[in-house]
């Protein structure tokens, strides 16, 4: 059995998430609704659903997402029953009326794969109501190659159309950053240990960029640059070797930026890349990280 837990706070587009879940072709879920003491109740809404899917709702007494949005998805899970797959669906996103029959389509194919995350298909739904292009992958494609797409541009990912195992939550969590920004970047690669990413290109997620997103351009970027950093210190620091040798010089060099970015420079980041620079031999880069340090460190405006 699969649980569709919704963190609700927003709820602008509610009612094309809950469309979405109506219209489904295969009932066989449960939705889990954590209400973080949103200033719009949706209990009227959630009335006119109350027969068409199978759904636990719960207002919360206290906001706890405008501090950690982690410790919000945490409690929202925690209303769910023991179902062997889960699923955080944004209060804003939706999903095409194929998505639980792909599921349930494919679980043997699944199974059989020994994976803990599944993902989907997406189209982003703009602020001017366009639909970007269908964002597919390959069915079978390591966390670490899924998420060095992701970084470098060449793919896209985001929490809603992602379905992980119960036990794979269990044992790891979520990481904690600011704004939860890359927390559902890092938990694939956890969640995974590094291994190996189903995917359903049969089905589709729409993730909305609104202008009440987190994602959106020009909100909090400090907090998200900071995130960003926390993140990529524990891939560099910890979790290097579990992606490609080819892939780590650009993974090193985007980590240098967001040092420089967030102007946290130190020693054990002088350390740990002129380490990579000359245990790979690459002398000239070496000296020119050197000189790159002292500028950023002592005479960046």
């Amino acid at each position: 059995m699969l649980a569709i837990v919704i963190p609700y706070y927003k709820y602008s587009y509610f009612n094309a998430t809950l469309d979405s879940l109506a219209n489904q072709t295969d009932k066989r879920f449960k939705v889990y609704i954590g209400d973080d003491a949103s200033p719009t109740n949706p209990l009227a809404l959630l009335e006119t659903y109350k027969h068409q899917f199978d759904f636990v709702y719960k207002r919360f007494a206290s906001n706890i997402g405008n501090v950690s949005l982690v410790k919000q998805w945490e409690r929202c899970i925690d209303l769910s029953a023991n179902e062997e797959w889960i699923m955080l669906l944004g209060d804003d996103d939706y999903i095409s009326a194929n998505f639980i029959e792909e599921f349930y389509k494919q679980i043997g194919d699944i199974h059989a794969s020994n994976v803990h995350v599944v993902r989907y298909a997406t189209q982003i739904d703009k602020m001017d109501d366009k639909l970007s292009r269908v964002f597919m992958h390959p069915k079978i494609e390591t966390s670490p190659d899924s998420f060095y797409r992701n970084i470098f541009n060449s793919s896209r990912s985001s929490l809603s159309e992602h379905v992980f195992k119960r036990t794979a939550y269990l044992k790891h969590g979520f990481r904690d950053f600011p704004l939860a920004w890359g927390v559902d970047d890092f938990a694939w690669l956890e969640f995974t240990e590094f291994k190996n990413i189903y995917t359903i290109n049969e089905a589709i997620a729409y993730i909305r960029i609104s202008s009440e997103s987190i994602s959106r351009k020009g909100y909090r970027e400090e907090q998200k640059l900071k995130a960003k950093y926390l993140y990529f210190t524990l891939i560099i620091e910890k979790f290097i070797n579990k992606f490609k040798k080819e892939q780590h010089y650009k993974l090193f060099r985007y980590y240098e930026k967001l040092v420089y970015r967030s102007n946290t420079i130190s020693f054990r980041f002088w350390f740990l890349l002129s380490k990579f620079y000359l245990t790979n031999a690459y002398v000239l880069q070496f000296f020119k990280f050197q000189i790159r340090v002292v500028v950023n460190k002592f005479f960046k405006s």
